[in-house]
């Protein structure tokens, strides 16, 4: 099907608002995406017409919820090409993900003086539950660094790697910089000296194709609400021995075989980490999600979109007063149309609240990446990020309203 920006545009509903009597452009892609008719018309199908407990009753209404609850799993286990279905675990999203996988791996193979790898360039989701569990079990956290353009230094990896090492979280895309990470050769290199490694897809799997096989990472985790999906929903993937080898992360009903005051056994995967009542009317939007997202998949869409990201970062190049995060060695390709910068002189939030009242939605401050800000000797930031329904028309004008903000301010 050969699709066309305007036609993308036309289902997504909120695209049609103003904002400040401006029509609204909205480059806060990497916090939430927008959502199309599709996905929300399944949220109010769900819960104006099938809104029943799942996995439990056997009536009508209960195994209406559970299909679309486990066919939203389907989907999902072929967008990142799992080999079983049961290794694609739901969560509230990837914080909750990863918060899963460091609680339940430390308590399985982490003891006092193992050590941890995570990079500079994490998200406090994928630093944070880390520390945690450093703290909980004795363990080491280290860092590998980035270099001023915002690459990974992996060149001082395989010195940070030992046989202490556990496990490795890493990023496949900064939601700061922008930049796709080698992800490959680091599992690669892990992998070579027995470690684990963690994937922090919520850029990832938006904006590159995933095949967690073909990857070989032990866990891959996302956002569904960055992925045009409801909020409150996502995703862990984790290869099954390890997934067989964790206790579970929580009790309560549906992650149990049985339950007895003398002990308790647990359900089988995936239901093993669902414990309570799941976000089903959520969680069944990743399909439609998943659905909307193999429309995409246009060669004349990608150029589009290419070209976009390549206009954006040749005008913030150029400019003198900005400097940019995250900058390209070869070409453009190794970059998302994701841009993080500041400007001389100029509060991040000052450019925000302008370009807001010129209706255009970006972000400022630390990106939930503190360690980050502290890299490059700054506060904050200012980040821009698009999705296929933003056009040339729109970042022309972004341009020429940051030009003019600019100059307010200076």
């Amino acid at each position: 099907m050969y699709m066309l920006v305007n036609d993308i545009r036309n289902m997504f509903p909120i695209l049609s608002r103003k904002v400040y009597g401006k029509n609204l452009v909205y480059f806060d892609n990497a916090a939430t995406s927008q959502r199309p008719q599709s996905v929300i018309d399944e949220w109010n199908r769900i819960s104006a017409e099938s809104n029943a407990n799942i996995h439990r009753a056997v009536h009508c209404l209960a195994d209406e919820a559970t299909q679309a609850y486990e066919a939203s799993r389907d989907a999902v286990r072929d967008f990142l090409n799992a080999e079983f279905r049961e290794e694609i675990i739901f969560t509230s999203g990837t914080t909750a993900s990863v918060n899963l996988v460091a609680f339940c791996f430390g308590e399985a193979f982490v003891k006092e003086g193992d050590e941890v790898v995570v990079t500079e360039a994490e998200h406090h989701s994928n630093i944070v539950p880390w520390q945690m569990m450093c703290q909980r079990k004795g363990a080491v956290l280290k860092v590998l660094p980035v270099d001023d353009d915002g690459h990974l230094m992996l060149d001082e990896l395989d010195s940070l790697l030992t046989e202490k090492t556990r496990i490795m979280a890493v990023t496949h895309i900064s939601n700061v910089l922008g930049l796709v990470n080698p992800i490959k050769e680091i599992i690669d290199r892990c992998h070579s000296k027995g470690v684990a490694v963690l994937v922090d897809g919520a850029q990832g799997a938006v904006h590159c194709k995933v095949d967690v096989r073909e990857l070989d990472c032990d866990f891959y985790v996302f956002s569904g609400h960055k992925l045009y999906a409801a909020t409150g929903t996502g995703v862990l993937y984790g290869k099954k021995k390890w997934l067989e080898s964790m206790p579970p992360y929580m009790g309560g009903g549906e992650m149990v075989g049985t339950v007895r005051f003398s002990g308790t056994t647990y359900a089988p995967l995936p239901m093993k980490y669902e414990a309570g009542t799941q976000n089903f009317a959520s969680a069944a939007t990743l399909k439609s999600a998943i659905d909307f997202i193999n429309l995409l998949n246009n060669s004349e869409l990608n150029k589009s979109i290419d070209e976009i990201r390549d206009y954006i970062l040749h005008c913030l190049n150029k400019d003198q007063r900005i400097r940019l995060y995250g900058v390209p060695r070869g070409t453009s390709d190794e970059k998302i149309p994701l841009f993080s910068f500041t400007v001389d002189g100029v509060h991040h939030e000052d450019l925000a609240l302008i370009l807001d009242k010129m209706g255009i939605a970006v972000r400022s401050g630390q990106m939930c990446a503190e360690p980050l800000m502290d890299r490059f000797g700054v506060t904050g930031m200012l980040r821009i990020s698009l999705a296929p329904y933003n056009t040339i028309e729109e970042a022309e004008y972004f341009v020429k309203c940051l030009n003019k903000a600019i100059d307010m301010l200076i």
